[in-house]
C-alpha cells in the first residue's frame, strides 16, 4: 500500500511538473491597452512566439483600423473598452499604451482579476497615484512592470556590473544622465501620440516627465533604491509657439548624502541621445551609447572602449522580459529598472521636481516620506 502511494505521489508530481512545463512554453496572452503610444510598434511588429495579442482596447476606431490594416491584423482582436477585452478574451498580462494618466485605471481594471500590467514609462508622475498602482499589484499578487528603453541596454548593465560588482570605480560620487532629442514634433511623432504628450494634465509636462523618468530610473538603481535628500529642478519653454503648455526643456539635480545626480532632459537637442556617465571615488565609466561602454579605473589608467554583445534572451526585450517574470522564470529585485519600487521612487523624483520647478525651490525628499492609500 506504501509503494502504491509513493508511486502515485510521484505520478502527480511528475504530471504537475509536466502542466508546468506546458504553461511555462506556451505564448503568454497578452492584452494591449491603447494605441496611442508610439512604442506600441513595438509589440504591433514584433516578430516570436512567447507572447501572443489576444485582444487590443482602443475607443479610437479609426486608429485601431489604421493599424490592424499596416500590420495584418484581425479586426475581432479590436474592442471598445479595456473591460470589453478582459471578458472576451481573459488574458494573463496586459500592455498599456495610452496616456500616464490612464496608468492607474489600467491596473485598477487588471490587478483584480489577476492579469498582470506593463506599463510604458513612467509608471507615474504623480506619487499617490505610483503608490496606489503598487499597493493594488501587491493585494493581488500580480506583477506591475514599466517598461523604459533603456532597461535593455548592455551598455547600462556593464556600467553597473562595474560599479557594484567589481569596484572598478570606488563609491560613486556623480551620476549625468542625458536623454532628449529635437522634440516631439520635429521627429514626427503621431497625433495621437502628440495630443496627450504635450499635454499637462494627462502626461504631468514636457520633457521633464517624458525624458526626465529615465534619469531618474537609472540613477535609483545605481543607487540601490536609496532615496535622494533633496531634488531641484529647473524647467524652460524654449519653444512656447510649439509647445505651449509644457516645458521642453529639463535640469534636474538629486543630492544624496555622499553623491549627486543630474538628469537632463530635452526636446531642444540636434540629435537623439540617451547616455550616461558615472564618476566613482577613483575611475569613472561612461555609457555613450546601447552597445558602449568607456572605463578609466583610476588616474593612472588609460581610457579602454568596450563593444558589448546584446543581452541574452529574455533579458533584452520588454515583452519577452515580462512573459519571463510572469512565468516565474525571471524575478524582479526590490530596485531593478522595471519594478515597483524603483519606478514609484521615480514617481515622488518627478512628482518633487515638478513643484521645485514651479516654485523656485529645492524640495527636501527626506521630509515628505508619503503615505500609501489606506494609512493614517
Amino acid at each position: 500500500m506504501k509503494a502504491s502511494r509513493v508511486g502515485l505521489s510521484i505520478a502527480l508530481l511528475t504530471a504537475g511538473a509536466s502542466l508546468w512545463g506546458e504553461e511555462a512554453a506556451r505564448p503568454l496572452r497578452l492584452g494591449v491597452a491603447g494605441l496611442t503610444h508610439s512604442h506600441v510598434h513595438g509589440i504591433l511588429g514584433r516578430q516570436g512566439t512567447d507572447v501572443e495579442i489576444v485582444g487590443i482596447a482602443e475607443t479610437n476606431r479609426d486608429l485601431a483600423a489604421r493599424y490592424v490594416e499596416r500590420y495584418g491584423l484581425r479586426p475581432s482582436l479590436v474592442y471598445a473598452t479595456l473591460e470589453e477585452m478582459i471578458a472576451a478574451t481573459r488574458p494573463e498580462a496586459v500592455a498599456a499604451f495610452g496616456p500616464t494618466t490612464d496608468h492607474r485605471r489600467v491596473v485598477e481594471a487588471c490587478a483584480p482579476r489577476g492579469i498582470h500590467v506593463m506599463v510604458e514609462k513612467p509608471l507615474a508622475f504623480d506619487v499617490q497615484a505610483a503608490l496606489a498602482m503598487q499597493t493594488l499589484a501587491e493585494r493581488h499578487r500580480v506583477q506591475l512592470l514599466t517598461n523604459l528603453e533603456t532597461s535593455w541596454y548592455p551598455s547600462v548593465h556593464a556600467v553597473f556590473a562595474l560599479v557594484h560588482e567589481e569596484r572598478a570605480i570606488g563609491e560613486i560620487r556623480k551620476v549625468v544622465v542625458r536623454d532628449g532629442h529635437p522634440g516631439p514634433k520635429e521627429i514626427g511623432v503621431e497625433p495621437e501620440f502628440f495630443a496627450w504628450l504635450t499635454d499637462p494634465v494627462r502626461n504631468g509636462g514636457g520633457a521633464l516627465t517624458d525624458f526626465g523618468c529615465y534619469g531618474a530610473n537609472l540613477i535609483t538603481w545605481l543607487m540601490k533604491g536609496e532615496a535622494p535628500l533633496s531634488v531641484t529642478a529647473v524647467t524652460q519653454q524654449i519653444k512656447p509657439d510649439v509647445y505651449p503648455e509644457v516645458d521642453d526643456e529639463a535640469t534636474i539635480v538629486l543630492t544624496y548624502p555622499r553623491a549627486q545626480g543630474i538628469v537632463q532632459a530635452s526636446w531642444n537637442w540636434p540629435i537623439n541621445r540617451k547616455d550616461m556617465d558615472v564618476y566613482g571615488k577613483t575611475g569613472y565609466v561612461l555609457a555613450p551609447d546601447r552597445d558602449t561602454i568607456v572605463v578609466r579605473r583610476d588616474e593612472g589608467a588609460r581610457e579602454a572602449t568596450r563593444r558589448l554583445e546584446p543581452r541574452p534572451a529574455p533579458l533584452g526585450d520588454p515583452f519577452a522580459h515580462l512573459a519571463a517574470v510572469v512565468r516565474g522564470k525571471v524575478r524582479l529585485a526590490d530596485h531593478d529598472l522595471s519594478s515597483p519600487g524603483n519606478n514609484v521612487m521615480v514617481a515622488r523624483i518627478l512628482d518633487a521636481a515638478r513643484e521645485s520647478a514651479r516654485t523656485g525651490r529645492t524640495v527636501r525628499l527626506d521630509a515628505r516620506e508619503p503615505r500609501r492609500p489606506g494609512e493614517e
